[in-house]
């Protein structure tokens, strides 16, 4: 940095000895928007975001679930107009005042139009109604469902432009509705030819069908969430929520069996109207939120909603089938620290067992037939702790009740059927708390994403492998992964919050509020869907990664000679930063826009610009912007748009002082490992206000006459005009009530002249070069 020069440091004093008694500060009651982070849609009230799915053509469906029905209808939806696989690099965004009232279906969105496709009750041209779930022995109507979730859109042509949109129905017993859907160019809107609820009595029906994924394979997964951890209360009719099997007993017509719920359930033959349900019991039996399959398809990973749950992985013994394999749980490391927004883990994997969907069903036939009529109380019609543990110790041939014996079990049942409790007792980490989506994108493949709605509870009670502070407004982690899509490492990147747990809605609106739904963009930017209390509104965020790409030579630096054919008398130049808009209140973030422009190019020369914002206080990365397919300004046009020697992009940035810097490289080059050519350009600005030498104030000379504005009694002289210290010229000082020069400057003999010398040199370096 700079030193600050002695007139410098007098002006700041004079203006803030000044400022300091007329002006008071106020503070807005909510946060900024983090730079990361963009809000793009509000829902109504009640409503959680679910069913978030990005098609191949970069369609993006999205659902309002259980919203507040004196007003609202569950819905199921999409945006249309944008292709979510292709974003440009700014997304407007959507501001959190805007009302529910503003459209009729209360679903708000910043980019692109929300079209309704179903409605919870609507009519379906194949019987019954959107939602309707229906029994299975005969096929008489038990309730109607306000709570789509996951969507998977099957293709039926070539082009994508007309498919089955599946849409599974969060309820006990669940639903799954198949919707016949085809693209209209006509009204650029989606046509609706059909649909139906799909009959689930193959697989004895559905519990709590949630969020889901599409395979490699494409063929959707759904999931189910359990949500039911202690398996013994099952058929005692004295428990809480034993409603939830007497109506599940309705639907199949007998009481059901526990352990034919909670698995992945796979749609096979899904682009026929008489698809195919799979469920996975090899993927383990625990509180699905949805599985994500990895590019060598056969690595699964699993999340586990809910409370003390685990993180899983299932391996498949072949490609493409996910009927056996073998099921791993993750134990976790924790770093040499606490705060949960910077505590990572290191993670190793623990092998439970091994075995087939054939095998398993043959286990868990055995539980047939069991009803309320056989519950004892305090004894156990299913899986016992002490089998679980006999297995455990079995497993690790350790004594772990220290009875003197180990114990042992015939199969690995427990594995399968009691997935939770077996990992925990073989030592792997059960202290997450409401884990929710899993999401990767093979087209950004470096990191996995998982969602945390809520960290605390047993994640912040002091003991065990997992201790840290509680976010009660949620987190989203980032795995990284080893070469055979192994998750190493796992550490936060998007923290919730603040939380005010005295506010009505506890999380701030400008930030991340219980993650739920996870959609990793193609450019590695991630869609993130709320389920919360704590805000008024949930929503859908836009994140993008602020940390600074490392850009090395693989020398040890970045900066040495470039090997391409630019002679180095190429120049970029950052022309200006201008106001794009003023925010409601100065805390919020300002749009700004930049131009930068090239010259001296060289013939033949394709190039790119790297521009970077950094905050001049420390400087920390805070944006990165690239160029692409720049040509050389006598003519050559290789992408054949014309030649472009000028680029101007809009930001959003908190006041303060910044820098901005622009390099350019030839495209034909490894940029990573690439020196910059030729000169670069550098800029100095301030945002929200000036910035003199470094030092930030929040104040303007609007009118451009060389007084700071809260010093200008007269704001809107022209530029160019003589005006005294308080900004006013002769001309206007009859109608100031100031009088004339003498006035002005009588308390300080030469007050004047300084003021305005020294807030002309401050409105000047608003856009001062860096030397």
């Amino acid at each position: 940095m700079r030193n600050k020069s002695v007139l410098s440091i007098l002006s700041i004093a004079l203006l803030l000895a000044i400022h300091i008694a007329p002006f008071a500060s106020t503070e807005s009651s909510e946060g900024t928007t983090p730079v990361s982070m963009t809000r793009i849609m509000m829902f109504p009230p009640n409503a959680e975001v679910t069913g978030i799915h990005i098609d191949a053509n970069g369609n993006f469906f999205v659902n309002a679930m259980h919203p507040d029905d004196n007003n609202y209808k569950a819905t199921i939806g999409v945006i249309n107009g944008i292709d979510w696989n292709d974003l440009p690099s700014s997304v407007p965004e959507l501001a959190s005042s805007s009302s529910e009232l503003d459209i009729w279906h209360g679903i708000r969105t910043s980019y692109g139009d929300y079209q309704v496709l179903l409605q919870s009750g609507d009519a379906l041209s194949e019987g019954g109604v959107a939602g309707g779930i229906y029994a299975a022995d005969d096929g008489n109507s038990i309730f109607i469902s306000e709570k789509p979730d996951y969507n998977a859109f099957v293709p039926l042509n070539a082009d994508g432009s007309r498919g089955y949109l599946y849409t599974a129905w969060e309820e006990r017993p669940a639903g799954i509705s198949q919707l016949e859907i085809e693209w209209n160019t006509a009204s650029t809107e989606w046509d609706v030819l059909g649909g139906m609820m799909l009959d689930l009595s193959s697989v004895n029906g559905g519990w709590v069908l949630c969020f889901g994924s599409m395979s490699p394979w494409e063929t959707p997964l759904l999931a189910e969430e359990l949500y039911f951890s202690n398996t013994q209360s099952w058929n005692d009719e004295t428990y809480n929520y034993h409603y939830d099997q007497e109506r599940l007993e309705d639907y199949l017509g007998y009481y059901p069996n526990p352990y034919d719920y909670g698995y992945i359930m796979e749609i096979e033959n899904s682009a026929t109207t008489d698809p195919d349900f799979i469920k996975h019991f090899a993927m383990g039996r625990f509180s699905h939120e949805n599985a994500q399959v990895m590019p060598d398809e056969r690595t699964v990973y699993l999340s586990d909603d809910g409370y003390d749950t685990v993180l899983f992985k299932f391996v498949a013994d072949a490609a493409r089938d996910l009927s056996s394999g073998t099921l791993y749980a993750a134990k976790v490391t924790q770093d040499d620290s606490r705060d949960s927004a910077t505590t990572g883990f290191d993670v190793e994997w623990m092998e439970m067992a091994s075995s087939s969907n054939s095998v398993i069903q043959t286990w868990i036939d055995e539980y047939d037939g069991i009803t309320t009529a056989d519950f004892i109380a305090g004894q156990n019609s299913y899986i016992t702790d002490e089998e679980i543990r006999d297995w455990a110790e079995g497993r690790l041939n350790d004594d772990l009740n220290g009875d003197g014996t180990i114990g042992y079990a015939a199969d690995d049942r427990v594995a399968f059927l009691e997935s939770r409790k077996a990992a925990a007792a073989l030592g792997a980490s059960d202290e997450w708390n409401k884990m929710e989506g899993v999401g990767f994108n093979p087209n950004a493949p470096d990191y996995l994403y998982l969602a945390m709605s809520d960290v605390g509870y047993d994640m912040s009670d002091g003991q065990g492998d997992i201790d840290v502070t509680q976010n009660r407004c949620g987190i989203v982690y980032r795995m990284t992964l080893d070469d055979d899509w192994n998750v190493n490492r796992i550490e936060p990147v998007i923290s919730g919050g603040p939380y005010t747990s005295s506010a009505t809605y506890e999380c701030d609106v400008n930030n991340l509020a219980g993650p739920d739904n996870l959609a990793v963009l193609d450019d590695g930017r991630v869609l993130i869907g709320e389920d919360t209390g704590k805000h008024e509104d949930n929503m859908v965020w836009l994140w993008e990664s602020t940390a600074e790409p490392e850009i090395s030579d693989g020398e040890g630096g970045n900066g040495g000679e470039g090997s391409g054919t630019g002679n180095g008398s190429e120049t970029i130049t950052v022309n200006h930063v201008v106001l794009v808009d003023t925010p409601l209140h100065p805390e919020w973030e300002w749009n700004y826009s930049y131009q930068v422009e090239v010259s001296d190019l060289q013939m033949d020369v394709n190039y790119t610009a790297v521009i970077g914002i950094y905050r001049l206080e420390d400087m920390d990365w805070e944006g990165l912007d690239w160029w692409w397919d720049i040509d050389w300004e006598g003519g050559y046009d290789e992408d054949n748009d014309g030649y472009h020697n000028q680029y101007n992009f809009t930001f959003s940035l908190q006041s303060g002082c910044y820098h901005i810097n622009a390099d350019l490289y030839e495209s034909n080059g490894d940029i990573e490992n690439s020196a910059p050519v030729g000169s670069p350009g550098d800029l100095d600005f301030g945002v929200g206000g000036i910035c003199m030498d470094g030092v930030f104030s929040s104040v303007f000379d609007s009118d451009e006459d060389g007084i700071i504005d809260k010093l200008d009694y007269c704001p809107d002289t022209s530029q160019g005009e003589t005006v005294n210290a308080r900004g006013c010229s002769n001309t206007q000082l009859p109608e100031t009530g100031e009088g004339g020069d003498d006035d002005d400057a009588t308390s300080i003999p030469g007050l004047g002249l300084l003021l305005s010398i020294t807030a002309a040199l401050g409105a000047a370096l608003v856009a001062t070069r860096r030397e």
